[in-house]
């Protein structure tokens, strides 16, 4: 009979395409979860095609599947490989379930998509499942419209299977500003599973990571669209603003993300060098540091970019997307009725004079912190108790290890 192993694993499927806020999260909850317990090694099941651009610490380490990417009509092809999705999505799935299969973990943690992207991730849960090992979902403060997410999760079966298949439902959040499942027929057994944890807390990397610095020897303003790939709107208006007038408060360095298009990074480059208080870069994996030393932030809202102003208590403007979803939005929305930030909304004319004021007013505004709010940034602690709570449990309530293994199917 095999002793349990003194080591604990926790298996972490981040759902994407492309884009940067899941790996960014999934990763940042990877990073805390060693760090506050020497016995935990964490692997990350991605799609992403830019995940090794990222640091890892030790004892966190990546599986990246097959590619994919969505497109603007909203399906989905394949990245590289020439193949029809239904066959990488296949590929996907028995990779996923064949790694969890031999890495054996003691926590499975599923983030934003709960039967993953076109139900990938089912045959994985399913194996969690008959093995004992609990798994959760996590969840961002702010999903959708309820509308609109009803409609997503009961075409995709998401209410049984969050019945059935997960043990507890943690939202990266807290209900004082939002419930992200408002509006849904949510049964009882499921609501009883969920966990608000607060906002997932960011730190800027030491110097000797630090990556880009700013080209600036006074104070500026950080302009981020995060991954970039939907961000093109924004950085049009921050530049027309700084086209029509030399009067805005800070000089601008705009990170246009790794996913925007080449021609129009190239565009917009050619319109950033002729502004002298102007300055771009593509990307940089440690944009904690830029961050932190920026006197105020623009950015478009989504879930990292958030938690980030609110970790180095930034001033910020947000110019939230409405399409695909609403999610940015209502974010931006919730933050400026709490005091939190300010939002600029696109009225599809854009004029340069709206982007002027919105960027003057800024140096003004109160920082985040001027509106307390208990537990904000307390997510990463309480991720932290929740996951070794069921790590941890007692045997008699969850299955030994060797139970486990024997339920594990041959390769």
């Amino acid at each position: 009979m095999l002793s349990p192993r003194p080591h604990k694993r926790v298996l972490i499927y981040s759902h994407d395409s492309m884009g940067l806020g899941h790996l960014r999260r999934c990763r940042t909850i990877a990073h805390a979860l060693v760090d506050a317990d020497p016995r935990l090694s964490v692997l990350i099941l991605s799609g992403s095609p830019i995940i090794g651009s990222f640091d890892f610490r030790t004892r966190v380490d990546f599986v990246r599947v097959p590619g994919v990417i969505k497109l603007r009509n909203g399906s989905y092809t394949s990245l590289n490989l020439p193949f029809a999705i239904e066959e990488t999505l296949e590929m996907r799935a028995s990779i996923m379930r064949h790694t969890a299969a031999i890495f054996d973990p003691d926590l499975f943690i599923v983030d934003k998509e709960p039967l993953g992207l076109r139900g990938e991730v089912r045959p994985t849960l399913e194996l969690m499942r008959d093995r004992g090992v609990p798994s959760v979902l996590g969840l961002r403060d702010i999903m959708d419209d309820p509308g609109q997410l009803e409609e997503e999760w009961e075409r995709k079966h998401v209410m049984p299977a969050l019945e059935e298949l997960y043990e507890q439902i943690w939202v990266y959040g807290l209900p004082e500003i939002c419930d992200p499942l408002e509006g849904l027929a949510v049964p009882p057994s499921v609501r009883d599973k969920m966990r608000y944890t607060g906002y997932l807390k960011r730190s800027a990397p030491t110097l000797a990571t630090a990556g880009v610095t700013a080209p600036f020897d006074e104070p500026y303003l950080l302009v981020t669209p995060g991954g970039g790939g939907d961000g093109e709107t924004m950085i049009d208006w921050v530049i027309s603003a700084y086209e029509a007038t030399d009067d805005l408060p800070w000089p601008a360095l705009i990170v246009f993300g790794p996913f925007m298009s080449t021609e129009r990074q190239a565009a917009f480059t050619a319109r950033v060098a002729a502004q002298p208080r102007l300055s771009a870069i593509t990307f940089d994996a440690r944009l904690e540091r830029l961050v932190q030393d920026a006197a105020g932030i623009v950015a478009m809202g989504g879930y990292n970019t958030f938690c980030e102003i609110l970790s180095f208590d930034k001033k910020a403007l947000i110019v939230p997307r409405t399409e695909p979803r609403l999610e940015q939005f209502l974010r931006a929305e919730r933050a400026q009725q709490l005091g939190l930030s300010r939002m600029l909304e696109n009225d599809d004319i854009r004029a340069p004079a709206a982007m002027i004021e919105a960027l003057q007013r800024l140096p003004d505004q109160p920082v985040p912190s001027a509106r307390y709010v208990e537990g904000l940034l307390g997510g990463l602690d309480e991720v932290n108790r929740l996951a070794l709570g069921l790590i941890d449990r007692p045997a008699e309530i969850r299955p030994p290890v060797t139970a486990r293994r024997q339920a594990r199917p041959s390769a």
